[in-house]
């Protein structure tokens, strides 16, 4: 049997078994569209009946406990969880509905509630990231991956699951934004594109310690800034300006940003060489 043949077998044998811990991406992505589409998206000509809205929100938990069925192995558990899931929910929407309106209230491009609900990724993001801490909350493995990092391929915007996010939490843009797994934000914050909230170090024995950065109320993070550690945090009020690299805390109300220096060439040359490269 050469090599090619020994993997075939393989993989034969491992999908003929049953694999703890190995859902099917498809039917997450399948959950979070769906689930944001039954709170957003549907439409009163569609669901225009308490009846209706009743029979998709069944469906709901049937494919969630389809999902669950993946990766947990007793009928108790995944009962618990699908309710503590859906018993939360309308918690989580009208905290995104806070999240909406912050949006809409700081962001002078957004016309509308209805736009910012289904033409923003950052609102997106953040309701599937909402959605994926409720599951992570109760202990469920993988699936809370999954979700995010559906969100993260429709939007380019990565938050771990495990983050704490507080209310009125606003993504303008949004892509290229990292959010990593212990980082704590505030109420009331609002991040640009390209922001990194990220640890200091990746090494494997710090996996179970605090590594990425707190954010306290009311901060603004403008683009392309970085944040990093475990022990940084950006007190309340505080306004971080755009490309800002932060590995140290600073207090309330504080205002760190990179002063540009313009110099403008005569016939002398500059005293150091402008180096590009293409």
């Amino acid at each position: 049997m050469n090599n090619y043949q020994q993997l075939i077998k393989e993989l034969v044998e491992k999908n003929q078994g049953n694999f703890a811990g190995y859902p099917s991406k498809q039917l997450a992505a399948e959950f979070a569209d769906r689930l944001f589409q039954f709170l957003f998206g549907y439409s009163k000509k569609r669901l225009n009946s308490s009846q209706e809205v009743e029979n998709e929100y069944r469906l709901l938990k049937s494919h969630l406990q389809t999902l669950l069925q993946e990766v947990i192995h007793e009928a108790a558990v995944i009962e618990k969880a699908t309710e503590d899931f859906f018993e939360a929910i309308p918690n989580i929407y009208h905290v995104l509905l806070e999240d909406a309106h912050a949006i809409l209230r700081t962001d002078p491009a957004a016309k509308s509630i209805e736009e910012v609900l289904m033409a923003y990724p950052g609102f997106y993001a953040t309701a599937i990231y909402r959605v994926a801490h409720q599951l992570l909350v109760s202990d469920v493995p993988v699936i809370p991956r999954l979700l995010t990092e559906h969100a993260h391929s429709q939007t380019g915007i990565d938050i771990h699951p495990g983050a704490v996010i507080g209310k009125a939490f606003a993504i303008d843009h949004g892509t290229g934004l990292v959010i990593g797994e212990t980082t704590v934000i505030g109420d009331h914050v609002k991040i640009y594109q390209g922001v990194t909230l990220g640890a200091l170090s990746v090494d494997k024995s710090r996996a179970n310690i605090k590594r990425h950065p707190t954010v306290e109320d009311n901060v603004i993070i403008y683009s392309g800034s970085t944040i990093l550690g475990g022990d940084t945090i950006i007190g309340r009020d505080s306004i971080i300006g755009g490309n800002v690299f932060l590995t140290y805390s600073i207090p309330s109300s504080s205002v760190v940003y990179h002063k540009s220096e313009i110099k403008v060439k005569d016939n002398n040359p500059f005293p150091e060489p402008l180096n590009f490269v293409i």
